[in-house]
């Protein structure tokens, strides 16, 4: 499944802008960007798939561009979609990395030791 690659390009600069350290991954039809051996950030398909996290979840799905990321059927919390108006803008972009990089620092890893 095909994914939108100027997307990854543009989450693949902006985390090299920040000096973050990451790895992607083919995931669920789509690329996982994983910082610390977590998931972080990604896409799938035309839609960024960000993990906010339980802390903000609720206030960050009444943008109008969000909605619950329900890959299983099933929504997952701390998870989100945020379809192309809500990541073409440098700004908001650069606003869902962030969420995602606040997160990143106190999810758990569910690597394998």
């Amino acid at each position: 499944m095909a994914f939108n690659e100027h997307l990854a390009d543009k989450l693949r600069q902006a985390l090299n802008e920040r000096s973050v350290v990451f790895e992607e991954k083919m995931m669920m039809g789509g690329l996982c960007i994983m910082v610390d051996d977590k998931m972080c950030i990604g896409v799938i398909k035309n839609d960024l798939m960000a993990r906010v996290g339980p802390h903000i979840y609720a206030d960050a799905l009444q943008r109008i561009n969000a909605r619950e990321m329900d890959f299983t059927k099933r929504p997952m919390k701390g998870y989100l979609y945020v379809n192309a108006e809500g990541w073409d803008d440098e700004a908001e972009l650069g606003e869902w990395i962030d969420h995602c990089l606040v997160y990143n620092k106190e999810a758990i890893s569910s690597k394998k030791k």
